[in-house]
C-alpha cells in the first residue's frame, strides 16, 4: 500500500524546506529512518531521515521549496505505481493545508502549448528558484505558463520556456562577439562552480562564453548575460501597449506592499533576498511591525569581571594543560549570558511571550546566542541556561558559535528561545538597537569594553565600562521592569 512522504516539520518555526540533494536514486528500496535527502530550511543543512519503509518514489525536485507537510515522495510495495501515476501531473496531497511553494511536474507535461493569458497588473505566481532563475536570465515570468498547483511557475517551466523558444541556440556563439570562439579545444576553459551548474542547467557551451574578469575566469554572471543576449537576438519585438481612450479615467492602482523602489543606478552587484538572506528580512520586517520596540541602554563597571579573566587566564597558564587548561577561559559574552539567566530567573515577565490574548510567562530559561556569519546571521540556543555554570556555557557558547559558522549543528540547536544575546562590541560598537528575535520579548545588546575614568574616590582612576542595550516589546512590560531587568545584569556583573 502506498504512503506518502512529506516534507516534516523539523521545529515551531519551520514552514519550509528546500531539497538540496536525494540521497538515494529514485526507485530505490529504503527503510524507515534511513537518511535519504538533505534539506535547507532557513537556519541549516540538514538530512532528512524516510518516514517508512518501501520503494522510494520521488515528486519532490533538487531546488524547489515545499511547505511542511506537502508531499514529496511515497513508499511503495515492489511493483506498485504511485497513486497519482494515472493521472499526469503531480498534484499536492488533498489533505495539506498548504500548497507547495513550488512543486513542478514531469518534463513531458511542463512546457506550456501557449502562453498564458493574464490582466495587466496581475500578480504572477512563481516560486522562489523560478522567480531568481528568470531574474537572471531576463525572462519575463507573465509570458510563461506555470504548471505547479493553481498555474504556479516552477524553476522547470523557465527552463522548458527556454528550451522551446532557443534551446537550439544557447550553444551557438553570439554574434556579438568579434572574434569566432574555437571549439576544437578539449579543454574547458576557467569557470567558477555556480558558472558550471547555471551552464550544465541550461546547456550553455562554456567555451562560447565571453568573461568578464580579467583573468578570463567565467562567472555565474557571465554565463546569464550570454543567455539573454541570446534570448534578445530571438525574442520578437514587442508591441507597444495602445493607450486608453481619451474619454477613459485614468486607473489608479496602490503600490503593492512588496514593491521595491526603481533602482537609483546600475549596481555592482545583486544579493538575492532568499534562503537565510530572506528569512532575516521578512522576519526582522515583522518583528518591527508587529511590536511596540523600545530600547534602554545601561553602563556596567567591568572591573570585577576583567580581574577574574585575568587570574583565570593566569592560572591556566600556571597550569601547563592541567586544570583550567583544559577549558576556555570565558570570554566577555559568556558572562554576559550567565548574568542574563539569573536575571531572568528573578524577572521571570522578561522570558515571556505575547499570544493573542495574554502575556505568556515561560518556565525555562533558554537564551539564543546571535552568531554572525558572512551571509546572514544565525541563532543558536543554550539550553537552560540558569542551571549551567560560567565553565559551562563558555564550553556550550564556544560549541554553538563553532558548529554555526561550520554548518555542524543540527535543527534542534536554533529551537526554542526565550531570550536572545547579541554582541557587537567586538567590532568596536559601543552601543546599539538590537532588534527583538519574534517570538521574544526582549533582546540584550553588549558592546565594547572600553576604559572611562572614574572620579568617584576623588582621584581619577581608569575603569573598564561596558555598555548594554535591552530592546524590549513595550506590550509585554513598560520601562520600569525593563530598567530593573538590566540593572540585574549589571549588578550580576559588577559583584563578581
Amino acid at each position: 500500500m502506498a504512503t506518502e512522504f512529506a516534507m516534516p516539520k523539523l521545529g515551531l518555526t519551520m514552514e519550509s524546506g528546500t531539497i538540496l540533494q536525494w540521497l538515494v536514486p529514485d526507485g530505490a528500496e529504503v527503510r524507515s529512518g534511513q537518511a535519504v535527502l538533505i534539506v535547507e530550511t532557513d537556519k541549516v543543512e540538514t538530512e532528512i531521515e524516510a518516514s517508512g519503509s518501501g520503494v522510494l518514489a520521488q515528486t519532490g525536485d533538487v531546488g524547489e521549496e515545499y511547505a511542511c507537510g506537502v508531499r514529496i515522495g511515497w513508499f511503495l510495495e515492489p511493483g506498485e505505481s504511485p497513486p497519482e501515476a494515472a493521472t499526469g501531473p503531480r498534484q499536492a496531497p488533498a489533505q495539506a493545508s498548504t500548497a507547495p511553494l513550488s512543486h513542478t511536474q514531469p518534463a513531458a507535461a511542463a512546457a506550456p502549448s501557449a502562453a498564458p493569458t493574464r490582466v495587466p497588473g496581475e500578480r504572477v505566481l512563481a516560486s522562489p528558484a523560478a522567480k531568481r532563475l528568470a531574474r537572471e536570465l531576463g525572462v519575463e515570468l507573465a509570458v510563461i505558463a506555470g504548471t505547479g498547483p493553481k498555474g504556479r511557475i516552477t524553476e522547470r517551466d523557465v527552463r522548458a520556456a527556454l528550451d522551446a523558444s532557443s534551446a537550439p541556440a544557447l550553444g551557438e556563439a553570439t554574434p556579438m562577439a568579434t572574434t569566432a570562439p574555437d571549439l576544437s579545444a578539449a579543454v574547458s576553459p576557467p569557470a567558477t562552480l555556480a558558472a558550471r551548474q547555471l551552464a550544465d542547467l541550461l546547456g550553455v557551451d562554456l567555451r562560447i562564453v565571453r568573461a568578464s574578469a580579467a583573468d578570463g575566469r567565467i562567472s555565474r554572471a557571465d554565463v546569464a548575460v550570454h543567455v539573454r543576449e541570446v534570448l534578445a537576438r530571438l525574442s520578437p519585438p514587442v508591441e507597444p501597449a495602445r493607450p486608453a481612450p481619451p474619454s477613459a479615467a485614468p486607473e489608479t492602482k496602490p503600490a503593492a506592499a512588496d514593491e521595491a523602489p526603481p533602482l537609483a543606478q546600475t549596481p555592482t552587484e545583486e544579493i538575492p533576498l532568499r534562503g537565510m538572506r530572506g528569512v532575516i528580512a521578512d522576519r526582522m520586517s515583522a518583528s518591527l511591525r508587529s511590536m511596540a520596540q523600545l530600547t534602554l541602554t545601561m553602563d556596567v563597571d567591568m572591573s570585577a569581571v576583567v580581574a577574574e579573566r585575568a587570574a583565570l587566564a593566569e592560572a591556566d597558564r600556571s597550569d601547563n594543560g592541567v586544570g583550567t587548561a583544559d577549558a576556555a577561559v570565558p570570554g566577555y559574552t559568556d558572562y554576559v549570558v550567565a548574568a542574563t539567566a539569573a536575571a531572568l530567573r528573578a524577572h521571570p515577565r522578561i522570558n515571556s511571550q505575547v499570544t493573542a490574548d495574554a502575556v505568556a510567562l515561560l518556565g525555562d530559561i533558554h537564551v539564543g546566542l546571535a552568531v554572525a556569519l558572512d551571509d546572514g546571521l544565525l541563532v543558536p540556543v543554550i539550553r537552560h541556561a540558569d542551571r549551567l555554570s560560567l565553565s559551562e556555557i563558555a564550553a556550550e557558547t564556544k560549541r554553538l558559535a563553532g558548529g554555526a559558522r561550520e554548518g555542524a549543528l543540527g535543527y534542534d540547536d536554533f529551537q526554542g528561545a526565550t531570550f536572545t544575546v547579541t554582541a557587537l562590541g567586538m567590532f568596536g560598537v559601543d552601543a546599539f538597537t538590537p532588534v527583538i528575535n519574534p517570538p521574544n520579548t526582549a533582546i540584550l545588546g553588549v558592546g565594547r569594553i572600553r576604559t572611562e575614568t572614574d572620579w568617584s574616590g576623588g582621584n581619577p582612576a581608569a575603569r573598564p565600562v561596558l555598555t548594554l542595550s535591552l530592546t524590549w516589546d513595550h506590550r509585554a512590560f513598560d520601562g520600569a521592569p525593563a530598567a530593573r531587568f538590566a540593572g540585574a545584569v549589571r549588578d550580576w556583573l559588577e559583584s563578581r
